[in-house]
């Protein structure tokens, strides 16, 4: 695609999408599940819903000094031809250029003004999380290999596969510390990407945060029994490691240095909906990507075993009503204290946030496009530029 079409493309958002339609659905949802529970609920006895730990999840969410609920009106929309589900962005700043994969393996680059994408390298598998490496390599959290190493020449190797004699099943984002250590997460070893609603709604902690060691080529489990572990950071100080828990709407930190090393502390909680990717600006904030807002269905489903299972059996048959929205991304500072909060009632699935200068650039593991949004006068603590 020309530089021309592609900035055709960007001169008017796409209509609302699927989720902003059916949120009328939310308000009948409890009745909707009634009248096919019994059509559903017994087909699968295997998958049965626990109970979540709902004292960590009760309570309002956190509020921002700071937010901006139509973020819809201050982006634009690239979409990147032949790229479905640019689910994560990285940046080189060396080349001015950003990274994404997509659905059908293919990790594209393009530059960062007119994100033009052209085929960069195909890992085989579906790449998620992507960070620049402490050489130029891309490091790639790819949900049916493992986490690889993509040299600047397009080689790929696969690290690692599996922790503890237990398989990745959905290796999903990844961070490199100063000592070239790579810190990573399995979503779930139980479910893969295309199932991981399944996940969620079943209530278990199936995932992991892990570390890779380049030099001994050891992997080690870190943390254990995570409800659904989500994105990565290495904190600037080299003091600890956040990671985000999908499902509990919160971010934890590992210490990884001082006298804390290798204990686990709260970060942020009760976020405003469940936190994907988290990307630090080098400015002194965390960008967390929001791809499912708090709404009272998903608040009601959250506590309710009897209706997750409902909600499981219905997407298996793809039946299940799609109440996502109000996605976005909610900065924090270095210390996790609400900064700002940007959404949009119509968007759903921003599964991450990467700062680039005066823009933020979101991607999604579904939709078609990048979201790119303009950050003048809007930056935290009321700066209008870079």
């Amino acid at each position: 695609m020309s530089s021309a079409a592609m900035a055709g493309s960007t001169t008017s958002p796409p209509p609302p999408n699927r989720s902003s339609l059916l949120r009328p659905l939310t308000l009948v949802l409890p009745l909707l599940l009634s009248v096919l529970a019994a059509s559903f609920l017994y087909q699968d006895d295997s998958f049965s819903p626990l109970p979540l730990p709902m004292d960590a999840l009760a309570g309002p969410p956190v509020a921002a000094p700071f937010v901006l609920g139509d973020m819809r009106k201050n982006s634009e929309f690239f979409h990147l031809e032949g790229c479905l589900g640019p689910e994560d962005v990285a940046y080189d700043d060396s080349q001015k250029v950003v990274y994404t994969g997509c659905e059908d393996g293919w990790i594209r680059k393009a530059g960062v003004e007119d994100l033009v994408p052209e085929k960069w390298v195909n890992t085989g598998g579906r790449p998620l999380g992507l960070m620049l490496g402490l050489h130029g390599e891309v490091i790639v959290a790819d949900t049916l290999l493992g986490l690889l190493n993509v040299t600047k020449d397009g080689k790929v190797e696969v690290l690692t596969g599996e922790a503890e004699g237990v398989k990745f099943k959905l290796t999903d984002a990844a961070d490199v510390a100063a000592d070239g250590t790579i810190y990573f997460t399995d979503a779930t070893h139980k479910y893969s990407l295309r199932d991981c609603s399944l996940d969620i709604l079943e209530g278990r902690p199936n995932g992991r945060f892990l570390s890779y060691d380049p030099v001994t080529k050891e992997t080690k489990v870190l943390v254990r029994d995570i409800y659904f572990a989500n994105g990565v950071v290495v904190s600037p100080d080299q003091e600890f490691v956040v990671y985000c828990e999908t499902v509990m709407n919160r971010c934890k930190k590992y210490y990884i240095s001082g006298e804390k090393k290798g204990t686990v502390g709260n970060f942020i909680d009760h976020l405003p909906g469940m936190p994907d990717n988290i990307r630090y600006d080098g400015e002194g904030h965390y960008w967390i990507a929001i791809p499912v807002g708090r709404a009272a269905a998903w608040d009601l489903a959250l506590g309710s075993p009897f209706l997750r299972r409902i909600l499981g059996n219905l997407e298996k048959h793809s039946l299940r009503p799609r109440i996502e929205s109000n996605s976005g991304v909610f900065v924090v500072d270095l210390k996790g204290n609400p900064v700002a909060h940007y959404y949009d009632p119509s968007f759903s699935m921003i599964s991450s946030g990467t700062k680039i200068g005066n823009q933020v650039y979101c991607g999604s593991p579904s939709n078609p496009y990048i979201v790119r949004m303009n950050l003048t006068g809007l930056l935290p603590g009321g700066s209008s530029s870079a």
